[in-house]
């Protein structure tokens, strides 16, 4: 029905012309006293014709619509086949789309080099860089002191913003970076956490752990990542007190602490890129990159991470497993 209001609408003044020309056709016959039948017979066949034509061409006009809509929703590279040319404002309109998607292909073109280009510079330097930090961490473990293991400390979160900017480059690398295997989660926890066993001792953190005992279907590296990430992130807002890792329920891993925990306000944007939220504004290191990427990482695990927290009341994490679409290879 809309269709047809806008039809008319636009040709309004053609159909206004139509019958002041046939208002002046049968008033010539009146004004010379000519029969108004030898007229109106030739009017009314018109309007008749007129009206047939109307409805062929809504027919047609709707059935350009139902191509354009079609069209409008598919991507811009997939945009080729136009409707039939019908009118010059047709033919001008095709070259204006035709001259944009060229020049939309190649920014798009320009952009995936500058793009590809910026990826393999980032992923040299993220490699490039361990070797460096490995030759200091050799350096350290030769001595044993308060400065040295506080200086292990520092260099192990070098490390840790390294493999930040490595999983932030192949965030989009699709499911070629993804290798999916039934894998035992206890190894998974205990490694990470192993990671950060100087800094629970400097800080004087309880860790308690609780093995899982569990299989999981899951990308081992990328799941590790998330863990580490959770666990930093516990280390980091927590002064005194624990750091619980258990498995809430079947496939639902929790990593729960006694830190400061995060204001409401913040809660529904702490996965957004860049925020920091009131703790990360009083802290003036965070990044906000941190539970981005985690949530991101998940999303493309097919694993699920809420958190639950209230101020000065601590926060859990809890990382939903279940995976039984996927096929183990």
């Amino acid at each position: 029905m809309e269709i047809i209001k806008i039809y008319f609408k636009q040709r309004k003044i053609g159909i206004i012309i139509f019958f002041i020309f046939s208002a002046v056709f049968l008033s010539s016959f009146f004004l010379y006293h000519l029969p108004l039948a030898a007229a109106a017979y030739p009017v009314l066949i018109c309007v008749v014709l007129s009206f047939l034509f109307f409805i062929w061409d809504i027919f047609r006009i709707q059935k350009k619509h139902k191509k354009l809509t079609e069209i409008s929703r598919l991507p811009a590279q997939l945009i080729q086949d136009l409707p039939e040319v019908l009118t010059q404002d047709d033919r001008d309109y095709q070259a204006v789309i035709e001259s944009l998607l060229r020049e939309q292909n190649q920014l798009r073109s320009d952009m995936t080099v500058r793009y590809q280009d910026m990826v393999d510079y980032y992923t040299i330097w993220a490699h490039q860089i361990k070797t460096p930090i490995a030759a200091m961490r050799l350096t350290l473990q030769n001595e044993d002191s308060d400065l040295s293991r506080q200086m292990s400390d520092e260099l192990q979160r070098i490390e840790q913003y390294v493999e930040m900017v490595l999983a932030f480059l192949r965030l989009d690398s699709g499911s070629k970076d993804y290798v999916f295997r039934e894998q035992e989660l206890d190894p998974i926890i205990r490694d990470a956490a192993k990671k950060f066993a100087g800094q629970f001792i400097r800080k004087k953190i309880a860790l308690c752990y609780e093995p899982v005992q569990c299989k999981v279907l899951t990308d081992e590296k990328w799941l590790s990542f998330v863990i580490e990430q959770v666990i930093s992130n516990a280390l980091k807002y927590t002064k005194e007190g624990s750091i619980r890792i258990y498995m809430e329920t079947p496939y639902t891993l929790c990593i729960s602490d006694t830190g400061i925990g995060i204001a409401p306000e913040d809660l529904p944007r702490v996965f957004e890129k860049s925020y920091t939220g009131y703790n990360g504004r009083s802290d003036k290191k965070a990044s906000g990159i941190g539970l981005y990427l985690c949530k991101r990482i998940c999303d493309n695990l097919g694993h699920r991470i809420t958190i639950q927290s209230s101020l000065d009341s601590g926060t859990s994490v809890r990382i939903y497993l279940d995976r039984t679409n996927l096929k183990v290879e």
